[in-house]
């Protein structure tokens, strides 16, 4: 029994990374070997096993064969009579399927080390073309190894997978797992980039696909294509170090501009509302989870009014922060700052600056019980007070212009007999 340090552990050694998981390859063993020497089974489709002191993974070498459509559509053999070599065989790229004896010696035989040498991402057989996943694990190592490129005959080889209808059998629970961990890569939208040049982005993100070609506004957005500014704030989420729902909500923020009649072109009147449509129906379908999915949707709906909030009085901003849901949940209302300034190209701009520091202050709203719709108004105007006090008091970037521009709203006077808020009762008759 021999055993052998694989996969991703061995690639970031090389290029100097830091070594988070290990993956170890156990060759000449049977199950009841690996149980006999104290390891615990946990593998349910092959022999996986969990070291009894590191609880690290270890698996039995092992081949695969294609026997039918998507994900699970293999068959696994392993024998002590398969080979470390047969085991790298299977693996999806040559960086990938470098092994590191116990000794510290290096077994390579598809040439990995020399593909990191020359920063190429390229499979290792034919049998790439088995497993549709391994389109979008290519996608998302191109998103964290940015500066590698993909080898073109990997590239054709992902076209005609595409072609071949693969891409369409892929599990959603697995489509949102890779496009969670490569939206979290330092470059996403290499990943976009990837996906878009082999066909797979239109059947898994045709919502996104279609932004391409779509032309907007020059004077708010030089970059004029949709589908260009989407990568660019992507990317800027990413300089910004961003959490996943963040990163997922700049995504699929302009969304329902790919869906304008072209006759409105360069204008896109009321896309926020089409974006959220859209989004809906792309997180049924991934099951993308509730975090990210309600963040999202409110940047879809009110990205726009956060842009102009500086421009707004106090009631409009508190109706804005209601809608935002900020006086319950501040802390994810305060995320919806991200996407904003991500589209503008700076961290934490001006643009949102206000709506920021009204967002802060509502963590320190008083926690009341339902309100009865006599104090809705007057609750509302007591909030208008109170995120502009707070406000003007933390805003140093234009103090002025919050001052000016920024007043608290007052409530509507009633009068003390009955009738109609702010006007006199009508005269009790005598007789």
């Amino acid at each position: 029994m021999r055993t052998f340090r694989v996969g991703g552990a061995v690639r970031d050694a090389l290029l100097g990374l830091p070594v988070n998981d290990e993956d170890w390859v156990v060759v000449g063993a049977t199950p009841d070997d690996m149980i006999l020497s104290g390891f615990l089974p946990v593998g349910k489709d092959f022999p996986v096993f969990l070291h009894p002191d590191t609880r690290e993974e270890y698996a039995l070498a092992r081949t695969e064969r294609k026997s039918g459509r998507g994900y699970h559509g293999f068959t696994f053999h392993t024998s002590p009579d398969v080979t470390l070599e047969e085991d790298l065989a299977r693996r999806d790229l040559t960086i990938n399927a470098i092994a590191q004896a116990e000794d510290g010696a290096l077994i390579d035989p598809f040439g990995g080390q020399q593909d990191l040498r020359r920063k190429v991402l390229r499979h290792v057989t034919a049998a790439f073309r088995e497993d549709p996943v391994r389109i979008l694990r290519v996608a998302r190592f191109a998103a964290r190894f940015h500066e590698f490129t993909v080898a073109p005959e990997t590239l054709e080889l992902m076209r005609e997978m595409v072609r071949e209808g693969e891409a369409d059998h892929l599990v959603p629970e697995r489509v949102w797992q890779e496009l969670a961990r490569g939206l979290m890569e330092a470059r996403p939208s290499r990943m976009f980039e990837v996906l878009r040049e082999c066909g797979a982005l239109a059947r898994i993100l045709p919502e996104v696909d279609r932004l391409w070609g779509v032309p907007q506004r020059a004077d708010y957005h030089p970059e004029v294509d949709t589908g260009v500014h989407n990568m660019m704030v992507l990317d800027m989420s990413a300089r910004l170090d961003a959490p996943l729902p963040v990163r997922f909500a700049c995504l699929t923020h302009d969304l329902g501009k790919g869906t304008t009649p072209p006759e409105v072109l360069p204008r896109h009147i009321g896309h926020e509302q089409r974006s959220a449509d859209l989004l809906k129906k792309l997180c049924n379908r991934l099951r993308v989870p509730n975090e990210c999915r309600e963040l999202a949707d409110v940047v879809a709906r009110e990205h726009g009014n956060i842009h102009r909030s500086q421009e707004f009085g106090a009631a409009a901003v508190v109706r804005l922060l209601e809608r935002c849901d900020a006086f319950r949940k501040p802390e994810r209302s305060a995320r919806c700052c991200w996407p904003v300034n991500a589209t503008r190209a700076g961290a934490w701009g001006w643009r949102s600056s206000l709506i920021r520091s009204a967002t802060g202050c509502c963590q320190h709203w008083p926690r009341h019980g339902p309100s009865t719709r006599r104090w809705s108004r007057r609750r509302r105007a007591t909030k208008a007070c109170w995120v502009t006090r707070s406000v003007i008091a933390s805003t140093t970037r234009a103090p002025t212009r919050c001052s000016t521009r920024f007043r608290p709203a007052r409530p509507a006077r009633r009068s003390r007999r009955r009738g109609r808020p702010g006007r006199r009762a009508p005269a009790r008759s005598h007789r």
